[in-house]
């Protein structure tokens, strides 16, 4: 499971050169805010080149433009003969727009004799006012779905708002939106993905965000800059003696498979404790 996913502008070779050759666990090429509306088609053609290009084993995503824009179509036609790992599906409103992407990756992964379900789909599920009620919808839409994230600048401009920030700390319709991100990744049983931290220059509030994300149960954090990716890496690997412990409760549950609740090491132990070291140790049950 990837910790860091850091954004790379579509149009820009040399950044994904810079990028390919860095620490983030995985790259998203935008096609979306990062490329200017004149250059998206020329962007597209980077994107292929970039995919076939690779990147030392890193996850390789693409952000497509949201799909009322009418361009998200042309750029899954464009990237996906690349076998993408994944879509980064911006402005997403419910569980029907997870499938309509969904379909479209069906026809085209077919189109190019790539495996069905091969790429999966993340969707920025919190962009629009409206979004926030579509957030139940995700459960059991699609097997591509890897995972749920949020987004803070364009639900600022949907919702009209004149900051998200007060003293650095999201306002209460920010921190709604970061809530219901981790309730609506949990109901369709798949990772939450923290947004990303736009203070760009400022560490300490990076290592603060990325450590909360942690703390609340995030997986991972998207990044707009590098020099972030380090920051996140830290804050979601897990400490030697943290792994330590979720393989004594693995293994003491792998020895008492029948066993709902038992004590280990003086605390309780019961199966809500199973899953988190599970999640720990990256193992899928």
């Amino acid at each position: 499971m990837s910790r860091s996913l850091l954004f790379v502008p579509g149009d820009s070779p040399r950044k994904f050169e810079k990028a390919a050759a860095g620490d983030a666990d995985g790259l998203i090429l935008d096609l979306e805010d990062s490329v200017a509306p004149d250059t998206k088609a020329a962007a597209r053609g980077m994107v292929r080149a970039m995919l076939a290009q690779g990147a030392a084993g890193k996850q390789l995503w693409v952000r497509i433009n949201a799909l009322d824009t009418g361009l998200s179509v042309d750029d899954l036609a464009a990237v996906v003969p690349g076998k993408p790992f994944g879509i980064l599906l911006p402005k997403c409103r419910n569980g029907d727009d997870l499938r309509q992407v969904s379909h479209y990756l069906d026809a085209l992964e077919a189109a190019a004799a790539i495996p069905p379900g091969t790429i999966k789909i993340l969707p920025i599920a919190t962009e629009l006012g409206s979004a926030m009620f579509g957030l139940g919808t995700y459960a059991n839409v699609t097997p591509r779905l890897w995972g749920i994230t949020w987004g803070a600048e364009d639900l600022s401009a949907d919702l009209g708002v004149m900051t998200k920030m007060v003293d650095g700390v999201y306002t209460d319709a920010f921190r709604i939106a970061r809530s219901m991100c981790l309730y609506a990744a949990a109901d369709a049983g798949v990772p939450a993905f923290d947004t990303v931290c736009v203070d760009i220059d400022n560490i300490d509030v990076a290592i603060r965000e990325s450590t909360e994300a942690r703390r609340d149960g995030f997986t991972g954090k998207l990044s707009i800059h590098p020099k972030h990716v380090p920051v996140i890496n830290a804050a979601f690997t897990p400490g030697a003696d943290e792994i330590s412990w979720a393989k004594k409760i693995v293994a003491a549950f792998a020895a008492n498979p029948n066993t709902g609740a038992f004590k280990l090491e003086g605390k309780m132990i019961d199966r809500p404790h199973l899953r988190a070291a599970r999640r720990i140790l990256g193992i899928t049950s």
